[in-house]
């Protein structure tokens, strides 16, 4: 499985605060199934963006966790600036610096401002993954305007806990609501720590396969992230699901009709 979401390395953001707690994280990626991993330290009016710590560092945790294969990105905080900086520098904060680059949105997001900035990343190269909509309160009692923005070439990336109850039963069901519309491209681990948010998508990987089959598990979570990875195109616009299997119960149940 590839993971798109982490942030794996210590000391520049909310995530791993030590060098330990990083190998620790990277160690449970891969011993959970994830063979590639990409670091996305946050880029906030909280924490600065610096790319050559961040290579630095994702250098010596590669060379203590191989075969686990680790990337560079950023979770980068839609902003004036932000947009303004990865314009005029896409390889910047773009995942291994392809095309592809993370998205976070304000929990107090002006929504109609949001996709003229989204649209000045795309002309400039970049194509926006806009992260875990499921857990943002303004977007995810939006799901129109998100639908608006996969149409016009975004795409979305789903936290693996929120289809888990993680986050609770909002973000559960609206991730459920962004399945059943075709509007998922990723799951990611957005992994902070070994406990409470850890860098694992195995359960999440097996929700899917439970619930809609092997194939668009792979989708999600090997297949698509992986052309990220490689810089490969990604099919644009609404990606459905397959009808959910059905289960002995629903058989009987027809059956007893």
């Amino acid at each position: 499985m590839v993971d798109l979401h982490s942030h794996v390395l210590y000391g520049l953001d909310d995530g791993a605060p030590t060098v330990e707690v990083s190998l620790e994280m990277a160690r449970l990626a891969a011993s959970s199934g994830t063979t590639d991993l990409v670091c996305t330290p946050h880029a906030n009016h909280q924490f600065s963006y610096d790319p050559e710590i961040i290579a630095q560092r994702i250098e010596d945790l590669e060379r203590l966790t191989r075969p686990l294969r680790i990337y560079r990105g950023c979770d980068l905080h839609l902003s004036y600036n932000n947009i303004r900086d990865a314009c005029e520098n896409p390889a910047r904060f773009s995942i291994n610096r392809g095309s592809y680059v993370l998205v976070e949105f304000s929990d107090y997001l002006n929504i109609s401002s949001a996709y003229p900035m989204l649209a000045e990343l795309q002309r400039s190269g970049l194509l926006p993954i806009i992260t875990h909509p499921e857990r943002n309160p303004v977007i995810s009692e939006q799901l129109d305007e998100l639908s608006l923005w996969v149409d016009r070439g975004c795409f979305v990336q789903v936290t693996a806990l929120s289809l888990l109850g993680g986050f609770g039963p909002r973000a559960r069901l609206c991730s459920e609501a962004l399945i059943a519309k075709g509007l998922v491209h990723f799951v990611s681990s957005d992994g902070h720590d070994v406990v409470h948010r850890p860098p694992r998508l195995d359960l999440a990987r097996t929700w899917l396969q439970e619930n809609f089959g092997e194939e668009y598990a792979d989708l999600l979570t090997t297949l698509n992230p992986r052309n990220v990875i490689d810089d490969q195109p990604i099919c644009v616009g609404r990606q459905k699901p397959p009808d959910p299997p059905r289960r002995w119960y629903q058989f009987w149940r027809a059956d007893a009709r």
